[in-house]
């Protein structure tokens, strides 16, 4: 994805750098997508159901595409985790789907 936010009303007549607008716009799909997975469970039409999940697939792909521009561009760093910490978190949740 790429993101030109140069000709951008919210970049060019605010205070807002790229950084702050790709920011916003994650926080955005994050909240819409946790939102519509709320509208697909309790959905009892099936047919607006399927087009729900649609929705919800597409948004999570744009999240997807904002974050993967944020860490090309050294916007979003990550750090690994420790292989044990990996490995508690296996075995807590692990435990309880059981």
């Amino acid at each position: 994805m790429n993101i030109n936010l140069s000709n951008s009303t919210m970049a060019s007549n605010s205070n807002y750098g790229e950084k702050e607008v790709l920011n916003e716009a994650l926080s955005t799909e994050k909240s819409s997508t946790g939102i519509y997975n709320t509208f697909v469970n309790e959905c009892a039409n099936p047919q607006l159901r399927n087009d729900l999940i649609q929705i919800l697939n597409t948004t999570h792909k744009t999240q997807a595409d904002i974050f993967n521009e944020m860490q090309s561009k050294g916007m979003y760093q990550l750090s690994q985790a420790q292989q044990q910490k990996i490995s508690q978190a296996k075995q807590k949740y692990s435990q309880q789907v059981r």
